[in-house]
């Protein structure tokens, strides 16, 4: 069962914020008058200000993620910890989502974290259409209304900071894209899997498509389609922690931006 974190979160902080208060107005005009005190408040109301900062921060300023598959590889990792700019593109109330101020909107090339259609587990793609778009995939290589995204073939051995562990790279070739403004490592099969041989959407009004850079192994917009703008949680723009498994030791040599 998956826990709704936020959820579970504003309610702590309700309870310890309602003890925290009554704590104030009447437990300690009480206490001065020589009532004990009440141990259940005692033992809440003091976490009020730590949970009212961490829920501030977290529904509307950064909130962290821990990377769970390898659909993002070679641009994020099985283990990497990353910061999402839950600002980027609107402040949004928690849990209800919300949008209650414009700030900006999803670009091309984004990565972003969202919700996916009918699913309420997080996940982690690149934005590759934009409302109106029209996407196009032909051989594992893009096409957005009908302009070819540039594709150069990569050397594994030669990419500073990439490392391939515990696997065969048969049939897989690593390519530098580029979209707009930003270009970024992919990862394909070849010859090109399903929904990469000859491809083609419309992105609805409101919505954006959402493909992982591990072309191959993704499970994105192209199985479940485009992601509505109210399951945007935010713009994911930094690595700062790999820690693979429990057991193994944290490593800072991936830190940095995510292109």
């Amino acid at each position: 069962m998956d826990i709704n974190f936020p959820l579970v979160l504003i309610i702590l902080t309700a309870f310890a914020g309602s003890m925290w208060f009554y704590d104030r107005l009447v437990a300690r005009k009480r206490r001065v008058e020589g009532e004990p005190r009440v141990w259940y408040i005692e033992a809440t109301a003091p976490f009020f200000p730590v949970l009212f900062v961490v829920l501030v921060l977290r529904s509307f300023v950064v909130e962290p993620f821990q990377i769970p598959s390898g659909s993002m590889i070679p641009t994020l990792k099985v283990g990497d910890f990353i910061l999402v700019n839950k600002f980027a593109y609107g402040l949004h109330l928690p849990v209800l989502r919300t949008k209650v101020m414009p700030v900006g909107e999803p670009e091309r090339g984004d990565v972003m974290v969202f919700f996916p259609p009918n699913d309420k587990r997080y996940f982690i793609k690149r934005v590759i259409g934009l409302p109106g778009d029209e996407i196009r995939i032909i051989d594992n290589v893009l096409y957005v209304n009908g302009d070819k995204m540039p594709q150069a073939e990569v050397d594994y051995n030669t990419e500073p900071g990439y490392q391939v562990v515990n696997e065969t790279l048969i049939n897989k070739a690593l390519i530098n894209e580029s979209q707009s403004n930003v270009t970024h490592l992919v990862r394909k099969r070849v010859p090109p899997g399903q929904f990469g041989r000859n491809f083609k959407d419309i992105v609805p009004e409101g919505h954006y498509y959402m493909i992982g850079d591990n072309r191959d192994n993704s499970h994105d917009s192209r199985a479940w389609g485009p992601v509505p703008e109210a399951n945007i949680v935010g713009k994911a723009f930094v690595i700062w922690l790999h820690w693979d498994k429990f057991l193994s030791i944290p490593s800072f040599k991936s830190a940095g931006k995510i292109n």
